[in-house]
């Protein structure tokens, strides 16, 4: 994408979000069908959007901590394809938490484990920081430029 004046396209805005709280969900899902799948004998959305799973008290909640962490990683790297610019890191990755938050909120009320948060401050973070040094590298790229000479 060729980045000239800046244009503001809210239906842009609005699919990127979309997308990336898909991408987001269905990573989520697959981390935590491998870390916590096996551990229990049926997944359901507690593990999604319960602040209860998020502990520390038990190997369980140890692996669904690793597959929040995990997908905010790979979160950073959806957005150098989803996103594609630095300065839209940090807005995008805290859209994508307040959203989540508040479904976590609507699903089983309001975050009372301090383990909840520090684990959704730490994905913030490494996906917005982590996000923005994968777009500053790509942004600061050489562009190629080819000379074509003729053979005459």
């Amino acid at each position: 994408m060729f980045y000239g004046a800046v244009v503001w396209d809210p239906w842009l805005i609005l699919a990127q979000i979309v997308c990336f709280q898909c991408l987001y969900y269905v990573t989520l899902g697959f981390f935590l069908a491998i870390l916590v799948g096996t551990r229990v004998s049926r997944m359901t959305l507690v593990y999604f959007f319960d602040f209860v799973t998020v502990t520390t008290s038990t190997f369980t909640g140890w692996c669904v901590i690793a597959s929040f962490i995990l997908t905010s990683i790979s979160g950073a790297v959806y957005m150098l394809y989803v996103i594609e610019r630095a300065k839209k890191c940090l807005d995008f990755s805290v859209t994508l938490y307040i959203v989540h938050s508040f479904i976590c909120i609507v699903y089983g009320g309001w975050p009372s484990s301090i383990t909840w948060w520090i684990v959704n401050g730490i994905g913030i973070a490494m996906m917005a920081l982590l996000g923005e040094y994968l777009c500053i590298r790509r942004e600061l790229r050489e562009i190629p430029i080819t000379r074509y000479r003729s053979n005459a």
